[in-house]
């Protein structure tokens, strides 16, 4: 049986320091999140992360994993998730959530996080400077700067199991998860517009990199939970999304996809001929006609494929059942979206303007073509698809959009602003964030999996967190309530 799918994303914002002799973006970074915690930093523990580690068993030779970068600005927040600077970006990592739903509303507070960190930051700064930050994936310059996603998986898996799955289904779900780009970049085919922002920097099937030699399916073996019963599949093959229907399908269908594959219900082999070739190949045709090649020598649509897909989780669902992939409710919502989506697509696309980014921006884009008399060719429709992604609500395009009712929302206002203090009730990060809440001067450091506290005696305490599902609001709500002081907590939990 598969095991719960808890899942979350992590997002490298686009940062620009203007006015600034030296526009230093991890300046502009460590500035930015170091305004927005002020005195209640928090340290990250670093003892556990290994992003060096190859699920194939080691890395291939010339390969370059990701360092770790102690020496920069690193931070938890008291809503469970982690915000700091990440090489030359602030990232965001949400805390852990248990469905698609519950990860679009933490993913939106990241969205709140950066813009109250941008008015914030206006003290530190000199006259006539001002950070501001792009939700995005490109800076249009050659430069493209990562949308993660991570799910549980169970170890029990193989890795190569994993890649056969999800190489076809990351090309083919670009369809409903692109954010939509002017142009092309990387050496790729000129074009237009394209579905993925991320699409044209994939030059690998499989690898451990994120920066360079980017691989669709990434083979770090970072687990962050008790790495004997899970793996974390790092997927670095997504965009930055500003919908939250995107967002909801994105991580809802994969989710499934992933449950599928741990309960051997896919039943065929999806392998394509030349994946690599296959993303450009989608992303570059947003009419989405254009035909990729199977490993069996004969072709079909991302569409075709993307309803393959769907047919065998209906019939999962029915035999199976969804209670891992956010419960039955919730999976079943999924499922309904996803159909409704590819339908429309199959049939309108633009119906699904204010549903999916790359279809809203498209739309937003040619209206103003039309009004200017511009051709894609012209600098302006570039300088207004970077505009669409602006964090700053007075600048978005997109929260023009959104106030304007073009832009369906499936969560409110104020559970996303209720979740930039709170975190998550139904995983570890409950713990961690009422942790921080409650004695932010005892707690030294935390991470995914652990939190280290000051009891206020020799020695620090490390609490371990190896089960994601433990800690939540459930298990510790009683125990919060009666613990005075964190030398009263770690020894409630001893006992």
């Amino acid at each position: 049986m598969a095991v719960p799918k808890v899942c979350g994303i992590e997002t490298e914002y686009g940062v620009v320091l203007r006015g600034a002799a030296d526009p230093n973006p991890v300046l502009a970074s460590s500035i930015l999140i170091n305004s927005y915690v002020e005195q209640r930093k928090v340290g990250w523990d670093f003892e556990d992360e290994s992003p060096g580690n190859d699920a194939r068993g080691s890395a291939r030779e010339g390969s370059m994993p990701p360092e770790v970068e102690t020496h920069l600005v690193n931070t938890v927040l008291t809503n469970g998730a982690r915000y700091y600077v990440d090489h030359a970006h602030p990232e965001y990592s949400t805390p852990e959530c248990v469905d698609a739903l519950e990860l679009v509303i933490a993913d939106k507070a990241g969205e709140r996080i950066l813009a109250q960190s941008m008015r914030a930051s206006a003290r530190l700064l000199d006259p006539g400077q001002e950070i501001v930050v792009y939700k995005n994936n490109s800076d249009g310059k050659g430069n493209s700067y990562g949308t993660h996603e991570n799910y549980l998986v169970d170890r029990a898996l193989p890795f190569a199991h994993i890649v056969r799955v999800m190489l076809p289904w990351f090309v083919s779900r670009q369809v409903f998860t692109g954010a939509g780009k002017v142009g092309s970049e990387n050496g790729a085919a000129a074009v237009d517009y394209q579905i993925s922002q991320r699409a044209d920097f994939f030059e690998e099937e499989v690898g451990l990199e994120t920066t360079l030699k980017r691989p669709i399916v990434n083979t770090r073996d970072e687990p962050h939970a008790d790495p004997q019963l899970y793996r974390r599949l790092h997927v670095i093959a997504g965009d930055a999304n500003l919908c939250e229907v995107a967002t909801f399908l994105k991580v809802g269908t994969t989710a499934i996809v992933l449950a599928m594959a741990e309960d051997d219900a896919l039943g065929k082999d999806f392998g394509l001929a030349a994946p690599v070739a296959a993303v450009r190949t989608v992303s570059h045709d947003p009419r989405l006609r254009a035909t990729i090649e199977r490993a069996d020598g004969s072709h079909c649509t991302a569409l075709e494929l993307q309803w393959e897909f769907l047919r065998l989780a209906r019939k999962y669902a029915d035999e199976t059942g969804l209670a891992m992939c956010g419960g039955e409710v919730m999976g079943g919502l999924v499922l309904d979206r996803w159909e409704a989506t590819l339908t429309a697509l199959e049939t309108e696309p633009m119906a699904l303007d204010g549903q999916l980014d790359w279809v809203t921006k498209l739309r937003l884009l040619e209206a103003y073509a039309t009004r200017d008399g511009l051709d894609w060719g012209d600098p302006k429709l570039a300088l207004l698809d970077l505009q669409y992604h602006d964090v700053r609500p007075e600048r978005s395009l997109y929260e023009r959009l959104v106030k304007a009712g073009t832009v369906e929302r499936l969560v409110t206002e104020a559970e996303v602003l209720d979740a930039i203090p709170n975190p998550p009730a139904g995983t570890r990060a409950y713990f961690r964030g009422r942790c921080l809440d409650r004695w932010p001067d005892a707690v030294v450091a935390a991470n995914w999996d652990s939190i280290i506290l000051d009891v206020g005696a020799d020695p620090l305490k490390r609490i371990p967190m190896m089960e994601p599902l433990r800690g939540t609001k459930a298990h510790v709500e009683a125990l919060f309530a009666q613990a005075r002081t964190p030398a009263d907590l770690v020894s409630r939990l001893s006992s």
